[in-house]
Parts: structure tokens; C-alpha cells; sequence
């Protein structure tokens, strides 16, 4: 890597006298940012797999480096926005490079320190909008707040709500079809065998619509490929997956012994619903009691259905039977989530390597031509660096997230796991073909959620959802203050 530039250059942006110091600093900070993408959002793709217990986390590390490396090397951007989103003109810039070299390497430093604080404490916030609240910073203090598109901010600040409403409304409905049409099924293996291939047309047909569309649009960019091709060629894949999936699960063995297993599992669900219910009723009607002896009653009565239920959760989740009917099932959607979370991290990586990659490449195209552009193109080498950041960042600190989003929101088995990962995966296809503005990590924290509320608000842990939202709401404020920061502090050395 020659980084030996023409006096010329130096004279070109701003008097630096060493833009070799400025290159370096750029490829730095993009390995920092990059690293704290893999450390909080990747750790997001695979934070249900390895919360279900589909996955341990040395093989969800494996699996999610290898994707998000192949999606952000072989599918990432050639060419990239030097502003993320259209949030600042670049033309502001123009007259004086040096400073937007320092804009934009403040930036990279402010939103990969607020991604590592966020990840510190084990909250999911989007890198998109770390990065965006740092370019917001730096061109409101050098061109003041009129250079602002408010309607780009206004519109990330609608994803909040728009991602996780609708990846958590579809993950609703989707696990509680799971459970309809199959674990309250008086033989689940049965109805699994019956419902899985449907299942599987529509998981890898969206899935590959979630590939086309956000992991290989750049590669996909010349090709003009209207959505109905887009549906044909996806459809196609799922039909073949759904044959495969129809053969296999045919391999799943019942005997005798099953039938037994399969009408005790089934008691127990209907058992631990008829014992919700009553627990609610009982609830309501200890709130409205005056009082004496009634209530006393109501609570002993209350008391032991809430002891019943412990002892019911405790018995189904206690460790699985190789003959378990319930078993058997998990193990299909244990291979489900996995697929889906391979997607959702090739996707990922192809797409939001940019955060890290893009400024990264502005700076660098600026030092070495001396103009502010509006498109900056993406060497492949700067694809690897940040396909290995991300890797090396989720290999050493992607746990805390993982073990938010996997285990502390919610508890969560293989199927609400495919669940979520299936809500998240449906709402990154209908929001890219609405151009809707989402954010990758609010669209799976808010399907965890969803597949927490089919099973009641009680089985969420309210304390840690507060936590994640107030982090979402930050996010913006602290990548731009931290962004004025580092902007003063790095124009005061070089210009």
C-alpha cells in the first residue's frame, strides 16, 4: 500500500503539510468504526440464534464473520455517498477540503465511540444513525444549521417507530400461527411435517428477496430488475427449498411411543394457556376486591395457580428428550433460524459496511484528489478492511449485545427465534420496496419484542426494552455531539 503523495496535493487541501498523516488516520478510524459495527449491529443478526440455543456463540462468531465479510467484499458498494443519506450538501465543503477530511474523519471516531459505549452496556442502537447524527454535527457547526435536510432526519427519526412496529406486528403473527397450526396441534410432528414446506416457500422466498434486494443491489445496480422478476426469480427458489424441505422432514421418526409424548406435550400447552388465563382473571379480580376475607382468598387461590404455572414452565423447559414430539419440531426451526440469520448477515454486511466504509473513502479520495465530491469510489481493499473489522469486532465484544437482544428482552426457543428473524427479514423487503427509512437493528430488537407480546406482556423485561429505546432516542444527539468534539479538536491540529 503506497501512501506517497504529490507536494502539489498537500498544497491543494488547505496547506497540510502531510496528508500521509490524515490517510492513516482515515483507514484507523474506518477500522474502528467497522469494528464497532460488528461488535453492536452484527451482533443483532445473530443474537436470536444464539438466544434460542440454536447456535453457540463460537459457531454464531463463525458463521456471522464469514457472511458479513462475503457480503461486504463481494456485494458491498463500489462507489459510496461522501454524506450519508443526503444529510449535508457537500458543495459547503468545497472551498476548503481540509476541514471536510476532518468532518468526516470526526465522525467515523464519534459514531464508533458511541457504538462502543453503547455495546459496553449491551444496547442495540443503529450504526446508520450513529453515523448520520455525526455528519449531522460537524455540518451544523462548520455551515450552521440551514445546511441541514431536516426532512432526511426527520424521516430516520419516523424509523424509531416505523421498524420495530412493523417487524414485531409481523413476528406477532407469525409465531402465533406457528403455534395454531402446530405446538397446539394435538400431534406437533404431524403438523409440522404437513405445514413445514409452505413454511419454508415463503421464509427463503422473502429471504431471497432480502438478498436481491439489499445485500446485492450494488452488485445489481446496472441490471434493471423490475419487482415482479425479482418475485419470479425468489419464488422459484423458495419452490425448490419447499421440495427439499418437504423430502427431509419426512425423515423426522414417530413410533408408537411418540403418540404418548405428542398428547402429553399437548396437554401441557393447553394446560399452561388455561392457567394464563386464569392467572389474569384471578388478577383482575384482586384489584377490584374490597378487601376481608374475599381477597385473602383470591391472593391464596392466585398464589397457587402462579406456583402450578412455575412448576408447568419448569417441566417443559427442562432438558429435551430426544423423543420429545415438541423436540423434534424445535430442531426444524433451529435449522430455519440459522438460515435466515446467514441471510440477514450477508445482507448486512453488504449494505452497512458503508457506514464505516464510506467516510472512510470520502476522506481518502479527498486528501489524495483535493476535491470535495459527491461520490467516492470504494477500493475493494477498503471492502476487506471492513469485512474483517466487522469480523474481529463481533468475535470480541458482539456478546453484550447478543446477550441483550438473545436473552434479556425475552426468553426465546428456535421457532420464536425463526420468529423474529422471519418478522425482521419480511420488514427490510416491504420497507426497501416502499423506501421506507429503517434501521436493520430497530427492525430485529422490535420482532424480539413482537414474539415476546404473543406470549403476554409479562413475558418481556420492560427495564431492558426502556434501556433500548432511550439509547435509540440518544444515539443521534450523542454521534453529533461527540462529532463537534473531535471536528474542533482535529481542525485545530491539521488546517
Amino acid at each position: 500500500m503506497n501512501f506517497t503523495i504529490a507536494t502539489t496535493v498537500s498544497d491543494v487541501i488547505g496547506g497540510v503539510t502531510d496528508p500521509n498523516t490524515l490517510m492513516i488516520l482515515a483507514i484507523v478510524f474506518g477500522f474502528y468504526m467497522a469494528w464497532n459495527i460488528g461488535a453492536n449491529d452484527v451482533a443483532n443478526a445473530m443474537a436470536t440464534s444464539v438466544g434460542s440455543g440454536a447456535l453457540t456463540l463460537r459457531r454464531a462468531v463463525l458463521i456471522a464473520a464469514v457472511l458479513e465479510f462475503a457480503g461486504a467484499y463481494f456485494a458491498g458498494a463500489s462507489v459510496s455517498n461522501t454524506i450519508r443519506k443526503g444529510i449535508v450538501d457537500p458543495e459547503i465543503f468545497a472551498a476548503e477540503p481540509t476541514l471536510f477530511v476532518c468532518g468526516m474523519l470526526a465522525a467515523l471516531l464519534a459514531a464508533g465511540t458511541w457504538l462502543m459505549i453503547a455495546s459496553y452496556f449491551g444496547w442495540p442502537v443503529s450504526t446508520t444513525h450513529s453515523i448520520v447524527g455525526a455528519i449531522l454535527g460537524f455540518g451544523v457547526v462548520y455551515a450552521g444549521i440551514e445546511a441541514v435536510h431536516w426532512g432526511k432526519v426527520s424521516g430516520i427519526v419516523a424509523s424509531w417507530v416505523v421498524s420495530p412496529v412493523l417487524s414485531g406486528t409481523i413476528s406477532y403473527f407469525i409465531f402465533n400461527i406457528i403455534l395454531r397450526k402446530i405446538f397446539h396441534n394435538p400431534r406437533p410432528v404431524e403438523a409440522a411435517r404437513r405445514f413445514t414446506p409452505y413454511m419454508v416457500f415463503v421464509v427463503f422466498t422473502i429471504l431471497s428477496m432480502v438478498l436481491v434486494m439489499k445485500g446485492l443491489k450494488h452488485r445489481l445496480k446496472g441490471v434493471d430488475l423490475p419487482l415482479w422478476e425479482a418475485l419470479l426469480i425468489s419464488g422459484g427458489i423458495g419452490l425448490v427449498a419447499a421440495f427439499v424441505s418437504g423430502i427431509l422432514v419426512r425423515r423426522i421418526d414417530v413410533d408408537d411411543a411418540d403418540g404418548e409424548v405428542e398428547e402429553n406435550s399437548a396437554r401441557q400447552l393447553y394446560l399452561s394457556r388455561a392457567l394464563g388465563r386464569a392467572k389474569k382473571h384471578l388478577s383482575r379480580a384482586k384489584n377490584i376486591s374490597s378487601g376481608g376475607s374475599v381477597e385473602d382468598e383470591v391472593k391464596d387461590v392466585l398464589n397457587k395457580v402462579d406456583m402450578l404455572n412455575t412448576a408447568l414452565e419448569q417441566e417443559s423447559t427442562a432438558p429435551a428428550n430426544t423423543r420429545s414430539s415438541v423436540w423434534k419440531v424445535e430442531r426444524i426451526f433451529i435449522y430455519l433460524q440459522v438460515i435466515s440469520a446467514g441471510f440477514v448477515a450477508f445482507a448486512h454486511g453488504s449494505n452497512d459496511v458503508a457506514n464505516a466504509i464510506g467516510p472512510m473513502a470520502a476522506a481518502w479520495e479527498t486528501i489524495k484528489e483535493g476535491v470535495v465530491g459527491t461520490k467516492a469510489p470504494v477500493s475493494a481493499w477498503f471492502l476487506a478492511l471492513g469485512g474483517v473489522a466487522i469480523a474481529v469486532g463481533l468475535a470480541t465484544w458482539g456478546w453484550r449485545v447478543m446477550k441483550t437482544v438473545g436473552t434479556k428482552i425475552t426468553e426465546l426457543t428456535p421457532s420464536r427465534g425463526f420468529s423474529a428473524e422471519f418478522g425482521a427479514a419480511t420488514t427490510i423487503v416491504i420497507a426497501s420496496w416502499l423506501a421506507l427509512p429503517i434501521s436493520t437493528t430497530h427492525t430485529l430488537v422490535g420482532a424480539v419484542l413482537g414474539v415476546g407480546l404473543a406470549r403476554g406482556i409479562g413475558a418481556l423485561n420492560l427495564r431492558t426494552v426502556r434501556d433500548v429505546v432511550v439509547s435509540w432516542v440518544v444515539t443521534i444527539p450523542a454521534g453529533a455531539g461527540l462529532a463537534i468534539v473531535f471536528y474542533y479538536i482535529l481542525a485545530s491540529i491539521f488546517n
